[in-house]
C-alpha cells in the first residue's frame, strides 16, 4: 500500500479531535446567549442534574465542571486532604508517572504501591497502612490521607466490582477517602469485561471525575462529590487553583449533550469495539501484547526496526523500551475513530 504523507493514520491518543457534532451544534445554537459565569448557568444545572440521576445520587451530591484532568486531580486531592497528607496510588498511577509532579507541587507526596496490571489491590493497601500505623515514628512521616485509583488504569485494564468494594472496605476501616480518576471512564464502562456501573462508582467513591476531554467533549471533566460533607468550599479551592472557568457553561454544555440519550456510552462503546478489532489483529498477526487491555488503548511489543517503519505511516505513542531491540507502542482509538482507518492500520501490521 502506497500512502502519501497526508494519509497518515492517527492512533497516538484519544484527544486529537474536537468534539462530537451534537456538542458543536449546541454550542453554535447558543453562541449569542447571555449566560451567567462560573458554573451558575442553566446548562451547568441541567448537566449536573443528569449526572446525579445517572449516578443514582440525590441533590446533595455536588457536581462541578473543570477544564482538564491534571487540574481535576490536583484540585480534588488538595480539597480532600490535609496539608500534611500524602496520596496512595499504584506505581503506574497517572499522578505518579504522567503529571509532572503536579500533585506534589501542591504539597501532597505521592506514595506508590506495587500494582498488578495497573491495579492496586486492597491487600496491598492494607499491608501498607498496617505497617505505617505500627511505626513508632509515624508522626514524622507523610500521612497516607487518600487512596487514588484510575478507571480504567493507565494500561487499559479495569477494576472489577469486587476489587472496588474491597478497596472501599479498607478505606472505611482507616477513614480514608477513595478518589477515582475517570479520564477515560466511558471506555472503562464500555469494556466487555466490566461489571461496574456508574452507580457502583458513585456508591463506592467519595469523589471521582467523569472524563470528557478524551470522550467526545470539546474540553472538560465533571467532578462529582458523593459525600459532600467531606469537602468544604470546593468552588473556592477551584478558584485558588486557577481552575474556575468564567465561561463555565462551555464544559457544562458538553456534558449536558453527552448525558442526553446515552451518547456518552454510545461513543465510548464505538471506540472500544474498534480497539478490540486492533487487539484481535495484533494477536492473529503474532504480535506480543504488553497488557491484556479491554479498553480503547492497546499495547504491543514491536521491534525497533518495525517501529521506525510504522511511524512513517501511523502516529502512535512510544510507551516504553523493553530492551535495546524492542519497544512497547500504544495504539489508541477514540470516539471519532473510523472503521476505515482501523482497516488501514490492520493492513499495515
Amino acid at each position: 500500500m502506497i500512502m502519501k504523507k497526508t494519509d497518515m493514520l492517527y492512533f497516538a491518543c484519544d484527544y486529537m479531535e474536537g468534539a462530537h457534532e451534537n456538542i458543536l451544534r449546541k454550542l453554535l445554537e447558543i453562541n449569542l446567549e447571555k449566560n451567567t459565569g462560573y458554573g451558575f448557568d442553566k446548562y451547568s444545572k441541567s448537566a449536573a442534574d443528569k449526572i446525579r440521576k445517572e449516578c443514582g445520587l440525590n441533590n446533595q451530591a455536588e457536581v462541578y465542571f473543570l477544564t482538564g484532568g491534571t487540574e481535576a486531580n490536583t484540585t480534588i486531592i488538595d480539597a480532600l486532604t490535609m496539608n500534611h497528607d500524602g496520596v496512595l496510588t499504584a506505581d503506574s498511577g497517572h499522578i505518579s508517572v504522567h503529571e509532572s509532579g503536579a500533585v506534589e507541587a501542591y504539597g501532597h507526596k505521592v506514595i506508590t504501591l506495587e500494582s498488578n496490571e495497573g491495579k492496586v489491590s486492597a491487600q496491598t493497601v492494607k499491608d501498607f497502612l498496617v505497617k505505617f500505623n505500627l511505626d513508632a515514628s509515624k508522626e514524622h512521616m507523610v500521612y497516607p490521607g487518600m487512596l487514588y485509583i484510575t478507571f480504567p488504569t493507565e494500561v487499559g485494564t479495569v477494576y472489577s466490582l469486587k476489587e472496588l468494594e474491597d478497596l472501599r472496605k479498607v478505606c472505611d476501616e482507616y477513614d480514608m477517602p477513595l478518589y477515582m480518576d475517570g479520564a477515560r471512564m466511558g471506555y472503562g464502562l464500555s469494556s466487555y469485561n466490566c461489571d461496574v456501573t456508574l452507580k457502583d462508582i458513585a456508591r463506592l467513591c467519595d469523589a471521582f471525575y467523569i472524563g470528557g476531554t478524551k470522550v467526545g467533549a470539546l474540553l472538560g471533566e465533571a467532578a462529582v462529590f458523593t459525600r459532600p460533607l467531606k469537602v468544604r468550599n470546593f468552588l473556592t479551592h477551584l478558584k485558588c487553583h486557577g481552575g474556575l472557568l468564567a465561561k463555565g457553561w462551555v464544559p457544562a454544555v458538553c456534558f449536558d449533550e453527552l448525558f442526553t440519550d446515552g451518547l456518552y456510552y454510545k461513543i465510548s462503546k464505538h471506540a472500544v469495539d474498534l480497539a478490540m478489532q486492533i487487539k484481535e489483529a495484533l494477536k492473529q498477526k503474532g504480535y506480543k501484547l504488553y497488557m491484556n487491555s479491554t479498553t480503547n488503548q492497546q499495547f504491543a511489543v514491536v521491534s525497533n526496526d518495525f517501529c521506525d517503519e510504522l511511524s512513517k505511516k501511523v502516529s502512535f505513542d512510544m510507551w516504553a523500551p523493553i530492551d535495546d531491540k524492542h519497544t512497547i507502542i500504544r495504539l489508541a482509538t477514540s470516539w471519532a475513530t473510523t472503521q476505515e482507518d482501523v482497516d488501514k492500520l490492520i493492513s499495515l501490521l
